[in-house]
């Protein structure tokens, strides 16, 4: 097969490729890329640029890893695909039991799919059908946080952020859900039980109201990604998890980002010490080398949707439990437990905090903030995206803003020396920023 030119990728691409959140007619530049090692992203022009972004946080240990790519080849010698109906393959029982072994007791069960979008329907579907099941077919809404982000399918979009989100355009076509107010007390807040219950308030009111439709609360535990990036206390979160026992509903944690070890803990619910009814893996499930996805549920949630009509829980990916995807994610889990990745992300979480300090001091922005193996900017105003990004590719730093927020999510295997150089080129980005 004949290679193309760089100039034929961009003809094709600019006629026929829709990107994410992107324009057809207003495109927005695309940079070809040849190859990727490490943390670094190779240009087809031959520039190098630090990856900052981990592409979209999931490439935790660096590009092209051998023990990733052996996983892929040594499947891919036996099998790279077969239905999941009626068979099942070695790569799968070994990643359901990974799975079960490393999540917060008393998740159980595990079901794959193919993208982190895809676990959100599941987990909300789930919900739904396990009160079904009970006998209480009336719950079937959910309550989200405001500030949330959860997704771009159809039911994940109705537990967005309705006026902050990305999905505003379809909200007349979307399962109408409540949201409670987004809690106001970060992640490092000496706050005391009554900060948390003036937090707390706005939940607490819809779950005393609407009990009796509620089948789940729906969190990203202690950080809010892709809604803006914010921090909260781990106390809220442990009240969140009180009031769902107490009002008899199911708590669902997205942990699609936050999952493998992100902020600190291998999971971030662990930093309340609490556990969810049904919790959803992505992202770095495999490294990010294939698309793959896993919603967790407990033995009883299981056993009361299989033990009512129809008895099957209803879905069923064409790829759900592809072996190629769970062989590189149990090399992939493998490979994080047995690194000493919490001291890597307390590097990381030092390093980001060395390196964007000084941009507390620029005019024109808001708030630094860092937990664990993430860095945020927040600006004061919108910025630019194509105009921040091609300062960052000038840089060679690979870096793609959203809103008012400029933010790192770099590998985990990121070098003090490349990490240094990443925050000092957007730093210096950032202060030529100004409106």
């Amino acid at each position: 097969m004949t290679e193309l030119t760089t100039e034929q990728v961009l003809e094709i691409d600019r006629q026929h490729i829709w990107h994410p959140y992107a324009s057809m007619t207003k495109a927005l530049p695309q940079y070809v890329v040849a190859s990727a090692e490490g943390v670094r992203l190779t240009l087809a022009d031959g520039r190098e640029l630090i990856d900052g972004m981990a592409s979209w946080w999931s490439v935790i240990h660096g590009y092209n890893h051998p023990a990733l790519n052996q996983a892929l080849q040594s499947q891919s010698q036996k099998m790279s695909h077969v239905m999941f109906g009626g068979l099942t393959h070695e790569p799968a029982a070994r990643l359901a039991k990974l799975l079960v072994d490393i999540t917060p007791t008393p998740l159980q069960k595990v079901f794959f799919s193919d993208s982190g979008s895809v676990a959100v329907e599941v987990a909300i579907k789930m919900a739904i059908q396990y009160w079904h099941a009970a006998g209480q077919p009336l719950k079937q809404r959910l309550i989200s946080l405001r500030g949330g982000y959860h997704g771009d399918t159809f039911a994940a979009m109705s537990v967005c952020d309705p006026v902050t989100g990305m999905h505003e355009l379809f909200n007349q076509v979307l399962p109408q859900q409540l949201f409670a107010e987004a809690p106001q007390h970060d992640f490092y807040s000496d706050c005391d039980a009554a900060d948390i219950e003036a937090d707390i308030k706005s939940l607490a009111a819809q779950l005393a109201q609407h009990q009796h439709q509620i089948a789940a609360v729906i969190v990203e535990p202690i950080v809010q990604g892709a809604g803006g990036m914010r921090f909260y206390s781990p106390k809220y979160l442990n009240r969140v998890r009180q009031l769902c026992d107490q009002y008899e509903v199911l708590l669902i944690c997205d942990e699609i980002a936050t999952g493998f070890g992100r902020t600190g803990k291998l999971f971030a619910c662990e930093h309340a010490g609490i556990s969810a009814d049904i919790l959803c893996l992505g992202k770095a499930l495999t490294g990010g080398t294939m698309s793959l996805a896993a919603t967790l549920t407990t033995a009883q949630v299981s056993q009361t949707i299989c033990d009512a009509e129809p008895e099957v829980f209803m879905h069923g990916p064409t790829f759900m439990g592809n072996p190629l995807a769970c062989s590189v994610a149990v090399a992939s889990i493998e490979l994080l437990l047995n690194s000493p990745w919490q001291e890597h992300i307390a590097q990381l979480q030092q390093g980001l905090e060395e390196g964007l300090a000084p941009a507390r001091e620029f005019d024109h922005v808001k708030e630094v903030r860092i937990l664990g193996g993430i860095g945020v900017v927040e600006m004061k105003a919108p910025v630019q995206m194509q105009k921040i990004t091609a300062a960052c590719v000038e840089q060679g730093i690979w870096v793609r803003p959203f809103g008012k927020l400029v933010y790192l999510m770099p590998p985990y295997v990121i070098s003090p020396q490349d990490l240094q150089q990443l925050t000092s080129a957007l730093l210096t980005v950032i202060e030529a920023h100004r409106k």
